[in-house]
């Protein structure tokens, strides 16, 4: 298991702890709430019971036990009736608002859909009705571990975006520091090589062996400026990018297996230009060729097709080999990411880095299918034209 993976397996682990604390805590609050519910319901029971008693007695003690259990309801709305709905009590609901009688027949209707009320036996066949609602207490209470989880929400979301950017900044340091590192060592060896070949072409001026060992020369020299290019802000310049696409085939070609056949399809004026910088698009292009190669094992067919529209000039390229499945597409561009054995899995982070951090356009996989090759779409800008 790749580090990626790793990472993404940490995340749902996480995510599953969360579910769970967030489920634990809805249905702990649930359960107290209904237990608070029972219990403010046998307290307005013995409201009633209070109430009914003091119609009875005479007993100046009673009463005034009986007036102090009413008086001690100080939290749960009520609302007296007779039978015939008129009001003749009210308790608990804003006082200003109250002396206002469409306002309290307003609250008594929303009471009735709440709950079955609470009947006070007067005697001789005469009723009371109480109606009531929950506590304010008890609905902040209710809506507590809704507030309590967005909260955490917001705060795990505002961290991650913190861990996330802070962990960018690292990844880029290290790219930037891994990338002078390896430019610095590419250096010597590189300009060995350019008096080997030269002392070559010296001792065997006829020999074309000189020409392609200089092209491999200049190969490195480019990786070198390549690698000493990340971390900093590299300089643009109208570019035709068919002649770039072509160039950068025709070096793979000698490179790579003869099974595999390149096709170019044009779909725009072969002049069109394009603001690149060179040397780390053609890096990008070998990226995706190479890829593709491997997807076929070495064996197929690579079709680059570049068309333009609004958008810009976009440049497909296709292949035939094995595809990947649609849930793999966004995860290919981050690094560490490979469904290679061998490799870092950091070529297609890079060319994602080049082409939308440096050129200010877009990579994308455009479609592919298992069994039938993939299509990587790359979108750049034109160069704009000259006033």
């Amino acid at each position: 298991m790749n580090i990626y993976r790793r990472k993404i397996l940490w995340k749902l682990l996480l995510l599953v702890a969360a579910i769970i604390i967030g489920v634990s805590s809805l249905i702990y609050t649930g359960n107290l709430v209904k237990q608070l519910k029972e219990e403010e319901r046998k307290k307005v029971e013995h409201w009633a019971e209070s109430i009914q008693l003091v119609e009875l007695t005479d007993d100046v003690d009673v009463l005034n036990l009986l007036s102090s259990i009413i008086e001690s309801n100080n939290t749960v709305p009520v609302i007296l009736t007779d039978e015939n709905g008129v009001i003749h009590g009210h308790r608990n609901f804003d006082p200003v608002k109250s002396e206002n009688p469409e306002y309290l027949e307003n609250q008594l209707s929303r009471l009735k859909s709440k709950s079955e009320p609470i009947i006070i036996s007067l005697g001789g066949g005469m009723n009371s009705y109480i109606y009531y609602n929950e506590s304010i207490i008890l609905t902040k209470l209710r809506y507590y571990p809704y507030i309590q989880l967005s909260i955490i929400i917001f705060f795990i979301a505002i961290a991650y975006f913190a861990f996330s950017i802070s962990r960018k900044s690292e990844q880029n340091q290290v790219w930037v520091g891994m990338s002078k590192e390896t430019a610095h060592q590419l250096g010597t060896p590189t300009s060995s090589l350019e008096g080997w070949v030269e002392l070559i072409k010296e001792k065997y001026p006829d020999d074309n062996i000189h020409h392609e060992l200089s092209r491999d020369v200049e190969r490195l020299e480019k990786i070198t400026e390549r690698f000493s290019s990340i971390g900093s802000r590299p300089e643009l310049h109208p570019e035709n990018i068919i002649l770039i696409i072509e160039n950068s085939i025709d070096y793979l070609k000698k490179r790579s297996s003869s099974k595999v056949s390149y096709e170019v399809d044009l779909m725009v004026d072969r002049n069109i230009l394009v603001p690149l910088n060179v040397s780390l698009f053609e890096w990008v292009l070998e990226n995706l060729f190479k890829n593709a190669i491997d997807a076929m094992n070495g064996v197929g067919k690579i079709n680059v097709r570049v068309s333009e529209n609004q958008a810009g000039i976009l440049i497909d390229i296709q292949d035939n080999g094995k595809g990947m499945h649609k849930s793999v597409f966004k995860n290919i561009f981050k690094p560490g990411f490979s469904t290679k054995k061998r490799g870092w899995g950091l070529g297609l982070s890079l060319s994602k880095r080049i082409i939308e951090l440096y050129h200010n356009g877009k990579i994308f996989v455009r479609s592919s299918e298992q069994g039938r090759g993939t299509c990587i779409r790359i979108i750049l800008n034109k160069q704009k034209p000259q006033k």
